[in-house]
């Protein structure tokens, strides 16, 4: 049986050898100083010990190349600490094209997953084996984060802000997830676990609960609607506000003639704050909907204005971003 707070967690994601091999190199450099230096103090301790009361010291010349090597040497070990600790960062923020995209949200004291399909988990999240995931995570109050120690992997969750992360499980089976960030009374029991399964298994499992009211698309359009936005949103882009087709993962040109990528934090920016960056052509009319829309909500509004990354923009170019109006 698995313990329950192993010393040395079970590597079970593309990023856990790597770290492991990181942490071991950095220890042993550590471990090897720390033994080296306490012999040599105790050793020289006895080895010049003053025998009788009368013994002086004899004066003690500096050696140019003992003074250089512990400078050079350690220089050395930690530029190579700081190269491979880079090397592994870049690795691990650099996402993959595809990925399967799960949101997130931290909530004092639980955490609720939904999946693609729509289907919610609380303080459980189920993956295939072998595929890029990505998480996209947000908080309804205080700071948290997300960590599994199995995977390697943690992020901060932040309220008003998306985070996200991304890593490969490669190995089936059961791993504890916590909220390693302070957050209150119930901390400590805020966590849960992580089910890697096989592809056919995943699929399986997740088609058993995957209906058209959960799925998040079919959510986000029927927000969409109730929220009037249609009303702005012209999909030939002639309405008050820029169409939404093709938006997603454009690039935005801006009304101060800067651009910006329209990404999930940015449609949760317009969607929260509308004046913050008006893209050029428009008027600042959208009313702000904070304090008005849940995490989820959000989510199933920037889940179906993914969907329309596939829809050609109107011919005039003016899809090109919605921050003056989207919804």
């Amino acid at each position: 049986m698995q313990a329950q707070f192993p010393l040395i967690p079970e590597q079970a994601s593309n990023f856990a050898p790597d770290v492991d091999l990181l942490m071991l190199f950095i220890v042993s450099v550590c471990l090897f100083f720390a033994v080296a230096v306490t012999a040599a103090v105790i050793y020289f301790f006895f080895k010049y010990e003053r025998k009788h009361v009368s013994e002086i010291g004899v004066p003690i010349h500096g050696d140019m190349r003992l003074e250089t090597a512990w400078i050079v040497v350690p220089l050395i070990l930690a530029l190579a600490m700081f190269a491979w600790g880079a090397i592994v960062y870049v690795d691990y923020r650099h996402q993959p094209g595809e990925t399967l995209d799960i949101y997130v949200v931290g909530k004092q004291w639980m955490w609720k997953v939904q999946q693609p399909t729509g289907l919610k988990e609380i303080n459980e999240l189920h993956l295939p084996v072998g595929r890029d995931v990505r998480l996209i995570m947000a908080s309804e109050d205080v700071i948290h984060d997300f960590s599994v120690p199995a995977f390697r992997v943690k992020m901060d969750v932040v309220p008003g802000h998306y985070n996200t992360m991304w890593f490969r499980p490669t190995r089936v089976g059961r791993y504890r997830l916590y909220c390693s960030q302070y957050c209150g009374t119930n901390h400590a029991l805020m966590g849960g676990w992580v089910t890697v399964m096989d592809p056919g298994d995943y699929a399986a499992w997740l088609s058993g609960a995957s209906g058209a009211e959960a799925n998040p698309l079919v959510a986000g359009e029927k927000l969409f609607a109730e929220k009037a936005c249609i009303t702005c949103h012209f999909a030939d882009g002639k309405g008050r506000a820029p169409s939404l087709n093709g938006v997603y993962g454009a690039k935005v040109r801006l009304a101060d003639g800067s651009t910006v990528t329209a990404d999930d934090s940015y449609i949760r920016e317009s969607i929260l704050q509308p004046a913050a960056r008006i893209v050029a052509g428009y008027q600042p009319l959208m009313p702000s909907f904070q304090g008005q829309l849940t995490e989820e909500q959000i989510v199933a509004l920037t889940a179906y204005i993914k969907s329309l990354q596939s829809q050609p923009p109107p011919a005039t170019g003016a899809g090109m971003a919605a921050a003056s109006g989207k919804r």
